[in-house]
């Protein structure tokens, strides 16, 4: 167990028991209090944990840019069905220096 990661003091650090990132945390408060309406997702995952957590995502009503550079599957066609069927019905795409590029 990490007792702090390097980063910022006010980070918020959610422990994850499932699949998606949302279901069993209090992920959504944290980002509800500040105000937070988008969310860049990476993963280890791709068709279980970053696809679970971009359902929610979307569900939950955020704007959801994937990193597709920045995730990966233990099945490529898996990984590749979650990158061309899935996500553009959830978010956007991108690698992860387009995506930096956008948020400046």
């Amino acid at each position: 167990m990490v007792d702090r990661l390097a980063g910022h003091p006010e980070d918020i650090i959610v422990t994850k028991r499932n699949w998606g990132a949302f279901h069993g945390t209090d992920l959504d408060v944290h980002l509800r209090r500040r105000g937070v309406t988008q969310v860049v997702l990476t993963g280890v995952a791709t068709s279980i944990g970053v696809e679970s957590t971009a359902r929610a995502s979307y569900e939950h009503g955020y704007h959801v840019t994937l990193a597709i550079d920045a995730m990966t599957d233990l099945a490529a066609e898996s990984h590749q069905h979650a990158l061309t069927r899935i996500f553009p019905r959830l978010g956007e795409t991108g690698t992860t220096a387009e995506i930096l590029t956008l948020l400046g």
